[in-house]
């Protein structure tokens, strides 16, 4: 698998135009330009998801990351691409799509 390297400055949105930010980071582990490194450990919100069904608000709420298992670990969890399997998520738990990153710093091949 190869991809670039996410962390807390990629600009990331859900499929209806939210915007995705980290909901933790790390206060240690690798960092690209003064920001962590994502990773399996960290959980993504969404914000100003416009998104509705039938005339009634469904926003996209978190993203849930599929991290690749056998690749790069920092501290002992997976990183996370940009082409990490990804969904978002309402607040019912309804898969809404995958988020749309839309750039990333490093490139990184995994095999």
């Amino acid at each position: 698998m190869s991809g670039s390297l996410l962390d807390a400055d990629a600009v990331i949105g859900c499929p209806h135009g939210g915007r995705v930010a980290p909901a933790t980071t790390t206060s240690g582990g690798v960092r690209l330009g003064g920001a962590a490194v994502a990773t399996a450990a960290h959980s993504y919100v969404v914000t100003g998801c416009p998104h509705t069904v039938g005339g009634v608000p469904a926003p996209c709420v978190t993203v849930r990351w599929t991290a690749d298992g056998g690749g790069v670990t920092v501290d002992g969890r997976p990183v996370l691409l940009d082409t990490s399997a990804a969904q978002c998520f309402s607040a019912a738990l309804v898969p809404q799509g995958p988020p749309v990153v839309q750039a990333a710093r490093r490139k990184v091949t995994v095999r």
